[in-house]
C-alpha cells in the first residue's frame, strides 16, 4: 500500500508529540484512496489566528493538489474539517476518473451559483505565488481547477506546449485562454 509523506510545520503555535501524532494518524487514513503506483506527500500547516485555530492540509498526488483547511476553536476538529475536506476532494476525484475511464461526455458542465462582486477601492497585489506548470490537456486542468476550488487555473498545454488558462463563467460554463507568442 502507498504511503503519504507527511511534513508538519506550525505558525504562533507548539507543536506537541499528541499533536504530531494525532495529524499523522488523520492523514494517513487518506492511504486507502491510493494506488501503489502513485507518490503521494501532505503538507500540514497549522497556526493560530486571533483565537481561531486553523489546519491548512495540501496533498500532492503525482502532481494533482488537494488542499482542505478547517477553522474552529479547537486544532483537533480544524484537522478533523480539513482531512475530512480532503477526503470529499479525494472521493470526486476518484469517481471523475471513473466517469472519465467510462467515456467522456463533453457537454456534461456542472453549472456554478453567481459569483458575487466585491468592491476595491484601491486594487493591489497581497499574495504571490510560483508554481511548476505541468503539462496536461484542457479536461485535466478543469478537473485540478475544480479539485482545488479555484475560478481558474494556469497549465501548459500538453499538445501545443503553451501556457493556457481554464476559468469558470459567470453562466457556470468554463472558458479557455490560449496565449499566443
Amino acid at each position: 500500500m502507498a504511503k503519504i509523506k507527511i511534513s508538519i510545520s506550525g505558525k504562533n503555535l507548539e507543536i506537541t508529540e499528541a499533536l504530531r501524532s494525532y495529524v499523522e494518524k488523520k492523514v494517513s487514513k487518506l492511504d486507502k484512496y491510493l494506488n501503489d503506483n502513485r507518490t503521494a506527500s501532505a503538507e500540514v500547516m497549522m497556526r493560530i489566528e486571533r483565537g481561531t485555530h486553523i489546519a491548512e492540509v495540501t496533498v500532492n498526488l503525482s502532481g494533482v493538489l488537494l488542499r482542505g483547511e478547517g477553522k474552529t476553536g479547537d486544532m483537533y476538529t480544524s484537522i478533523d474539517s480539513a482531512v475530512d475536506r480532503i477526503e470529499r476532494q479525494l472521493t470526486k476525484f476518484k469517481t471523475k476518473l471513473w466517469k472519465r475511464s467510462q467515456g467522456p461526455k463533453l457537454g456534461e458542465v456542472q453549472a456554478a451559483g453567481p459569483e458575487s462582486e466585491e468592491e476595491l477601492a484601491a486594487p493591489r497585489i497581497v499574495r504571490t505565488k510560483r508554481f511548476a506548470l505541468k503539462p496536461m490537456d484542457v479536461e485535466e486542468a478543469v478537473m485540478q481547477m475544480e479539485l482545488l476550488g479555484h475560478d481558474f487555473f494556469v497549465f501548459r498545454d500538453a499538445d501545443s506546449g503553451e501556457v493556457s488558462v481554464v476559468y469558470r463563467r459567470r453562466d457556470g460554463h468554463y472558458g479557455l485562454i490560449e496565449a499566443e507568442f
